[in-house]
This record gives C-alpha cells, sequence and structure tokens, in this order.
C-alpha cells in the first residue's frame, strides 16, 4: 500500500505580511431633510405657491420702505386738488425720447353739465427726480430723514394714482397704509399663539375637571359673536385718541377673541401626544408638570401653529379693514387699506373715481389670496394626513 505523501509546505508567510483588500468606495450621505428644507423642497415645485410667497415677500419689503418709495407723507393734502386722476407719466417730448416728467393739471368748467372737472396743463413740465427731498418721516420708523425715492419740484404734483377727496395721494396713503394693514394679524398671533398654546396645552394636559372647566371658558369666549363683539369695542373707544393706542387696542380686541378657537385644537392634539411613551417616560423620572407640556407637549403642535399662523393672518387683516371700513378702525387722517376703501361707500365714486378703490381693493384681495395659498400648501406638507387621496 502506498503512503500517502505528505502535504508540500511552502514558505510560511511573513509575521509582517498581509493581504490588505481595497477599500470600498467611500459614500457621501446626503444630510437630514430638516423641516424647512422640506418646506422649500416641497413648495418651490409649485408655481402657485412660489407665486403667492415671491408677492407677499415683495408686499412686505415694500411696507418695511413704504415712507421711503412714497413721493408724500400719509398727511400730504392739497384740498385744491380734491380727486385729481392719476397724474399722467410721459416720456417723449417735441417728439423725442426724454426723462419722465409730468404736467400739472388745471380746472375746467363744463358749461353743459355744469360739472367742474380737470384737463393737463401742457404749458408746463415738471420733470420726476430721483432721491428727492420732500416730507419728513422716519425711515423703519426709527431714522428721521427728508428723502423720497422720487418726487417732482413745487409747485408741481405728482399723484400716480389720484387724489381722494381731502387732496391726499392716494399712492403714498397706500404705501403707508399697508402698515398697520399688514402688521396687525402678526402682533394678534404673538398675543393669540402663546395664549391658546400654553392654556390648550395645560387643559389636555391635566384632563378631568380642570380640562372640563377649561373647555367650558373657552366656549363661551367663542360663542360670542366677533363680529358684532368687535363693533360694540370699536364704538367704545373714544374718538380723541391718537392712532397708535387705538391701533394697540384693536390688536388686544382681536386678540381676546381669537385665542379660544386655536386652545381647543391644541388641547385635542395634547390629548393625544400626552399617552406617548417618552412622554409617559419623562413623568416617571419626575418631570414637573410645567417642563412636560413646554418641552414635550407644546412643540409637537408646532407644524399646525405654522399653518394656523399663515392661514390666520388675513382673517385679522379682513377684520381690520372691516373696522376702518364703518369708520371703527384706524381714522382720518392716518391711512390704512380699510379706511382708505371706505370711499366705497359713495356711488359716485365707484363710477366715476375707480382709482380710489382699485388700490386697497385688490391689494386686500391678493395678500388675502397669497396667504391662504400658502397656509394650504404648509398644511398638506406639514400634515399628510390632510392631502385629498388621488
Amino acid at each position: 500500500m502506498a503512503k500517502p505523501e505528505p502535504p508540500k509546505t511552502g514558505p510560511s508567510p511573513s509575521p509582517t505580511t498581509a493581504v490588505v483588500s481595497d477599500p470600498l468606495p467611500a459614500t457621501s450621505t446626503p444630510p437630514p431633510a430638516t423641516l424647512w428644507r422640506t418646506i422649500w423642497k416641497e413648495c418651490r415645485r409649485d408655481q402657485l405657491v412660489m407665486a403667492a410667497a415671491t408677492f407677499l415677500v415683495a408686499i412686505y419689503g415694500v411696507m418695511l420702505l413704504s415712507g421711503f418709495i412714497a413721493p408724500y407723507t400719509a398727511h400730504f393734502s392739497d384740498r385744491d386738488l380734491a380727486y385729481i386722476p392719476p397724474t399722467p407719466i410721459f416720456v417723449v417730448k417735441d417728439h423725442r425720447p426724454a426723462w419722465p416728467y409730468v404736467v400739472p393739471y388745471k380746472r375746467v368748467f363744463d358749461a353743459e353739465t355744469y360739472n367742474v372737472g380737470f384737463e393737463p396743463d401742457y404749458s408746463r413740465h415738471y420733470p420726476i427726480r430721483l432721491f428727492y427731498s420732500g416730507g419728513a418721516y422716519r425711515l423703519f420708523n426709527l431714522i428721521p430723514t427728508t428723502i423720497h425715492l422720487f418726487g417732482v419740484d413745487e409747485p408741481g404734483r405728482l399723484f400716480v394714482l389720484g387724489t381722494d377727496q381731502n387732496g391726499h395721494d392716494n399712492f403714498s396713503r397706500l404705501l403707508i397704509g399697508s402698515v398697520p394693514s399688514l402688521t396687525i394679524g402678526f402682533l394678534a398671533l404673538l398675543v393669540v399663539f402663546p395664549i391658546g398654546l400654553v392654556y390648550g396645552g395645560a387643559s389636555g394636559y391635566f384632563g378631568g375637571r380642570v380640562d372640563n372647566l377649561m373647555m367650558r371658558l373657552a366656549e363661551i369666549i367663542m360663542s360670542i359673536p366677533q363680529f358684532y363683539l368687535l363693533i360694540a369695542l370699536a364704538a367704545l373707544l373714544p374718538s380723541d385718541i391718537n392712532s397708535t393706542l387705538r391701533f394697540a387696542l384693536i390688536v388686544i380686541i382681536l386678540a381676546f377673541i381669537g385665542w379660544a378657537g386655536l386652545s381647543r385644537v391644541i388641547r385635542g392634539m395634547v390629548l393625544s401626544i400626552k399617552e406617548q411613551e417618552y412622554v409617559e417616560a419623562a413623568e416617571a423620572l419626575g418631570a414637573s408638570s410645567l417642563w412636560v407640556i413646554w418641552r414635550h407637549l407644546i412643540p409637537q403642535t408646532a407644524t399646525y401653529a405654522i399653518v394656523a399662523v399663515t392661514l390666520g393672518v388675513p382673517g385679522y387683516l379682513l377684520a381690520e379693514s372691516a373696522l376702518s371700513f364703518l369708520g371703527l378702525g384706524i381714522q382720518q387722517p392716518d391711512a390704512s387699506w380699510g379706511n382708505m376703501l371706505s370711499e366705497a361707500q359713495n356711488l359716485s365714486n365707484i363710477i366715476y373715481r375707480p382709482w380710489l378703490l382699485m388700490g386697497p381693493g385688490l391689494l386686500i384681495f391678493f395678500t388675502i389670496l397669497s396667504f391662504n395659498v400658502l397656509g394650504d400648501k404648509l398644511r398638506d406638507v406639514l400634515d399628510p394626513k390632510s392631502q385629498r387621496t388621488a
């Protein structure tokens, strides 16, 4: 029988020699999507949402620079030029291109209708000047200055959107009046949301009799007719108070009737969130009730709060406009979109002077529409359960 050959052994590998395989190619992991990155990614795909967001950014940018862009101050008045139509701007002179200029209006009497009207006086020309030194105002409500973006020398007048019955420049008042109209919603929400979040969060967290008592109080406030309450409270305001105080009181009134509905929604969300394991773990570790509410419960309602803010601003804008339209909000000679729109109460203005109404009416319409479009999109992005299934 042949003996099996012993296995052949070669030189043993050196202890310092090791077989090293090629490393795997490094792969870069994308950063986790944050809340704001997700919102931006979804919103930029929708052209309508981007148009609404662009309009809101533009209108609030103009609001911040309203005193600079406006050729006149809000209180500028020339009663001899009441109900002047929009001033035409010319760029051709003697059949040649020229720097933009305006011509004044002169009064004319129609012997057939016995009406006094205005027609351009082409014998005088006033060039439009950039960075014109005009009426004094405060840039950003802080820096005193007299520099305006454009204007014309005296005695020329530049009324881009005509004048009202008191000879106020509608274009300037439209810009300056955007400040109370566009800020009142955010100021009211600064009061409404802390109250609504804390009140609703505490009610849902403690439950039982505390929840029952707190919600009954919220329901009592919600049962009050809001618009009629606004009219009643605004009518009780003294007529001689200044515009700033009246504006602050209107904000407080709007906030007083706005927090109850928010608190009920937050309460319902907290009732569900407080059953989560991390909340029970925090309680087991001895966390105080206030810490649990502030640290674990209220942050979970942030997505709803963002949507509610976006959808809540138009309501306050509309409420302020309605109050001012009825003469119970911002009063003349101070400007807001609502009291400018009050000119629509005169039928002759609607027929013969549409420039008085088109500016504030269109801006209110497009601002509210833009907020609603943006709010609906945010609701779909932040709350997928609300999306309609195809």
